[in-house]
């Protein structure tokens, strides 16, 4: 057991927990917009979606729902993880929201 304060990718880890079988949304470093049910993770943060979608915004259309089934997306690639309000989600006529599409992260 070590006495240094956990690392910022081992605390964001331990917060996971209470994310685990629940559906979430997840935003990565590329602008994809990815939502499933957390079904794993690591102390890198790579976790593991299943029965997951992306959701691909337009300016111009409503958004595109792409089936990926069970997914794995890299932790470095994480930029942002949160639950889905189901209830309020499944209110949401996707087909007919637009928006621009989300730039990159730049580091």
């Amino acid at each position: 057991h070590s006495d240094r304060p956990p690392s910022l990718a081992e605390s964001m880890a331990s917060e996971l927990d209470s994310y685990v079988d629940r559906i979430v949304n997840v935003i990565t470093n590329d602008g994809r917009n990815i939502v499933g049910v957390l079904k794993g993770y690591d102390q890198c943060i790579n976790i593991i979606l299943e029965d997951c979608h992306e959701r691909v915004f337009s300016p111009d259309a409503g958004v595109e729902q792409v089936v990926l089934g069970l997914y794995i997306i890299r932790g470095d690639n994480v930029a942002i993880i949160g639950e889905v309000e189901e209830d309020q989600d499944i209110e949401i006529n996707y087909s007919e929201v637009t928006g621009e599409v989300l730039k990159p992260v730049v580091h």
